[in-house]
């Protein structure tokens, strides 16, 4: 059997456009978060400000799926996608000014972070028509690109911020988003509304979302994709457990990188041996199977290897874990109605955000209370029951085909 390749989606135009400028969004993003890390801790000395700062940039993305995401259903795509970037240039440009007291920039920081949301679900919502046959190929393409575009951009963003200073890094960011709209607009086609004539009479937000949820609940094979999904929050502990563990095992600041690189980069070789090796017809079949080889490697951390043996554990344990994700997904988008795409995706990425979350502050906790290579062996062991018990189900239930609502109007 021929193995899939990137060639189709590479001459996709409409794809290099979007593909593009989530890179270069990607890598301003990270710029931005190690500027903003930095401008607070000028501002306060304290690490616990900069450390909240930086979890700012992460977590209002749950926020922005629940409130947001729904507008990906009820405009045009690539409408939402260009006012979401223009905008949060505009919220970015602001934070550079310089003597910006600092809980205003911690609130634009959490509106850029939220306007994430309408765009990311718009672009997940598009890619099927744009790819057509071709999307699974688009995703692993996408993994790769942002797995480089987040080890790339920490170090890239460290240089920025020495050279440029934290608010020129900040313009970089401000540059990303300018040129990603001009991509989104003039490189992909306009497409009507996903509900072809009608306006929404007076939808809230929240009936919008509970009515997505609802109908993700009724589908058997979607509920266990996000569930699936959300099991990721155990295989992210060993990144963001990396500077209490090299302090465990006598290692030094370098080596705090290369531990939270690790995982990234075992998932740009987990992603293209997914799809280079993986027959398409097998790949949904065996998703469960490679969730639950996810946390296998990161048992052994309870010994608390050295940093070289640390490295090839969360390496491999990240191949897995960005591969499993990467099948979910387009299953996952595969089953839902082109209608209601945007929503169900923001819910389903707010659920497994939330998860990461709560797996992070409690792998914390049992780190400060036993030690940093217990709490990543045994968010490698609940991860592991999880998967295997989901899936179990998965096997029984993804060949299960339940109608989705069509959810308000």
């Amino acid at each position: 059997m021929r193995q899939s390749t990137f060639a189709p989606v590479l001459r996709n135009g409409e794809f290099r456009a979007l593909w593009t400028a989530e890179f270069g969004s990607l890598v301003g993003d990270q710029l931005a978060r190690v500027a903003v890390a930095v401008l607070v801790f000028q501002r306060t000395s304290s690490a616990t400000a900069a450390t909240a700062t930086y979890a700012l940039s992460i977590v209002p993305s749950v926020l922005g799926g629940v409130l947001l995401s729904w507008t990906a259903d009820r405009y045009p795509r690539r409408t939402v996608m260009v006012v979401a970037d223009l905008v949060r240039a505009l919220l970015v440009a602001v934070m550079a000014v310089p003597g910006l007291p600092v809980p205003l920039i911690a609130t634009l920081l959490v509106l850029v972070v939220v306007l994430r949301a309408p765009h990311t679900a718009a672009q997940g919502a598009v890619l099927p028509q744009v790819l057509g046959e071709s999307y699974e190929q688009g995703l692993v393409l996408r993994q790769i690109s942002s797995q480089i575009a987040q080890v790339g951009g920490f170090a890239v963003g460290g240089l920025a911020v020495a050279l440029l200073q934290p608010a020129g890094a900040l313009l970089i960011d401000v540059a990303t988003f300018v040129v990603s709209a001009v991509l989104v607009r003039f490189g992909t086609a306009a497409r009507a509304r996903p509900d072809g004539h009608r306006r929404p009479a007076a939808v809230r937000a929240v009936t919008y979302v509970l009515a997505g949820a609802r109908a993700i609940a009724a589908d058997p094979a979607r509920r266990t994709l996000v569930l699936m999904a959300t099991i990721c929050g155990s295989y992210v502990v060993p990144e963001a457990i990396a500077v209490p563990y090299a302090a465990q095992v006598g290692a030094g600041p370098t080596e705090v990188g290369l531990l939270m690189a690790a995982g990234p980069l075992g998932g740009v070789v987990g992603a293209w041996a997914f799809v280079r090796f993986v027959p398409l017809a097998a790949r949904e079949r065996q998703v469960g199977v490679v969730a639950v080889l996810a946390a296998v490697p990161m048992l052994p951390v309870l010994a608390a290897p050295p940093v070289p043996l640390a490295l090839g554990c969360w390496a491999v344990s990240g191949a897995f874990a960005t591969a499993y994700l990467l099948q979910g997904q387009a299953s996952f988008v595969r089953r839902t109605p082109d209608a209601e795409r945007g929503q169900a995706l923001g819910v389903a990425s707010s659920a497994m955000i939330a998860s990461q979350g709560i797996a992070i502050v409690l792998a914390g906790i049992l780190a400060d209370a036993a030690t940093p290579a217990v709490a990543v062996a045994v968010a490698g062991a609940l991860g592991f029951v999880a998967a295997a018990v989901v899936a179990v189900v998965w096997h029984r239930t993804r060949d299960d085909v339940v109608p989705a609502a069509s959810g308000p109007s």
